[in-house]
C-alpha cells in the first residue's frame, strides 16, 4: 500500500507542476495583459483534485491519522483555483488580477502542504 500512496503522491506533484508550470509560462504575457489560462493549468488542477481525494482515501484505508483542517484548507484553495481556471479557460485574455490569484493560491497551496505539520 505504501508504494501505491507514494505513486499517487508523485502524480499529485506532477499536477502541481503542470498548474504552476502553465502559470509560469504565461507570466511574461501577464505583464502585457495578454495572459490566458492554458490547458496545462486546468489539467494540473484536475489532477491535483483527483489525486488529493485518492490520497485521503488511501491514507484513511491505512488507518493513518489525517489533519482534516489542513485537508479542508487545501481543498478550498484548490476549488477556488479550479473554478477560476475553468471559468476563464476559453478567454483569449485574462485580467492580471484573476491570473495572479491563480498563481498566488497555487503557491499558498504548496506552502500549506509543506509547512503545515
Amino acid at each position: 500500500m505504501d508504494v501505491l500512496i507514494h505513486a499517487v503522491v508523485g502524480l499529485h506533484i506532477i499536477g502541481i507542476a503542470a498548474l504552476l508550470g502553465g502559470f509560469m509560462t504565461q507570466m511574461k504575457a501577464m505583464g502585457k495583459g495578454e495572459a490566458r489560462m492554458v490547458p496545462a493549468m486546468l489539467h494540473g488542477a484536475l489532477t491535483m483534485l483527483v489525486t488529493g481525494v485518492a490520497l485521503v482515501g488511501l491514507n484513511q484505508a491505512e488507518g493513518n491519522t489525517l489533519n482534516t483542517v489542513k485537508i479542508g484548507v487545501k481543498l478550498a484553495l484548490l476549488v477556488v483555483i479550479l473554478g477560476l481556471v475553468y471559468v476563464k479557460r476559453d478567454d483569449e485574455k485574462v485580467e492580471a488580477a484573476a491570473f495572479g490569484t491563480v498563481g498566488a493560491l497555487t503557491a499558498v497551496n504548496v506552502f500549506v502542504a509543506v509547512l503545515w505539520t
